[in-house]
């Protein structure tokens, strides 16, 4: 690994604030359909209750709202309004946490609707067997088929496909190296802390520190000391002059950029910088060539704009786009 030298961004250090910490929660490995579906099944045989909304008794509707709300999701209550939201999805195409309708059932038209579980079958409240799984082939439901509708898609509920860094986010969790929390959120747009950001990078490079008492502020005992220590031996991430690396400091997306190009060794050369440039960082810029690299890499999308805004914070999904660039670079 490359060394580099000093203060990282000492220019700029003071323009971060000391805020409160914000920890990484606790990973949600499946996507956030499967989870429904797990956290549904928990009421199987729950009998069926005309206008119920609660475990004490379901109907349809009000079983697939319940179980949406507890996972961060609001869909309308009657069955007839949720058909009309999210977006149709064909039979060949459910996933986990489909909301699958039937038609024809107790009344005519749309009538019925439940979770789409996998296999071919369906999680809904029956009137014969309360909350029960069903074949999309059973001779009564298979003919009373109507259609399906997707209001969730990959792990958590702020973040649909339509974001440019889903992908990134989708692959660091599965990897475990950026985590959800456990109101089934990914907080996309929360900043990212020193001490984050050195964790972060660790969980990919796993490296290993001589020494975890170096900084003042950052005990033995925290959660991140051995990544922060990590971070200043390999001289990714230095602290202050003061002995300190204030690890609660949110970072910018200069000092990001800068963070991963020492941690990936990210070099272009000179014609691939000059293809990526940003109308608002000069060529003369103390950290032009980190923050290019950021464009020159990205396959994500995020980083194709033509400002990079590099005083702004560096935010969870910002971060995670940069950190997998810069892992697949």
């Amino acid at each position: 690994m490359s060394k580099y030298r000093g203060f990282l961004g000492f220019s700029i250090v003071f323009l971060l604030a000391l805020t409160f910490f914000l920890p990484i929660s606790h990973t949600k490995a499946a996507s956030l359909g499967e989870s429904m579906v797990s956290y549904g099944k928990k009421f199987m045989g729950v009998p069926y209750v005309f206008g119920g909304t609660t475990p004490k008794g379901f109907d349809c509707s009000g079983f697939t709202q319940y179980v949406y709300k507890h996972h961060g999701v609001s869909i309308p209550r009657t069955t007839g309004e949720q058909y009309s939201v999210g977006t149709s999805v064909a039979k060949s195409e459910l996933k986990p946490g489909d909301l699958v309708f039937f038609k024809n059932t107790y009344k005519q038209g749309i009538s019925h609707v439940g979770i789409y579980a996998g296999n071919n079958q369906v999680l809904n409240a029956t009137t014969s067997k309360g909350i029960d799984l069903v074949s999309l082939s059973n001779s009564y439901w298979g003919p009373k088929y109507a259609g399906a509708k997707r209001l969730v898609d990959g792990k958590f509920n702020d973040v649909s496909k339509s974001n440019q860094a889903y992908e990134a986010i989708e692959d660091l969790t599965d990897k475990n190296i950026i985590q959800g929390f456990d109101d089934y959120s990914f907080k996309p747009d929360d900043p990212i802390t020193r001490g984050q950001a050195a964790a972060l990078i660790n969980r990919e490079l796993k490296l290993q520190p001589k020494n975890i008492s170096y900084f003042k502020d950052v005990p033995s005992t925290n959660r991140f000391a051995k990544d922060i220590a990590a971070m200043r031996e390999a001289e990714i991430i230095s602290g202050y002059p003061d002995q300190t690396y204030r690890p609660n400091n949110y970072i910018t997306r200069t000092e990001m950029a800068v963070i991963l190009q020492r941690a990936f060794e990210l070099q272009l050369g000179s014609a691939a910088a000059a293809e990526n440039k940003y109308k608002d960082i000069s060529s003369s810029y103390w950290a032009h060539d980190a923050i290019v690299a950021m464009k020159a890499i990205d396959e994500t999308g995020v980083f194709k704009t033509s400002n990079y805004y590099g005083s702004d914070r560096a935010t969870r999904a910002v971060f995670s786009a940069a950190l997998y660039n810069a892992m697949n670079f």
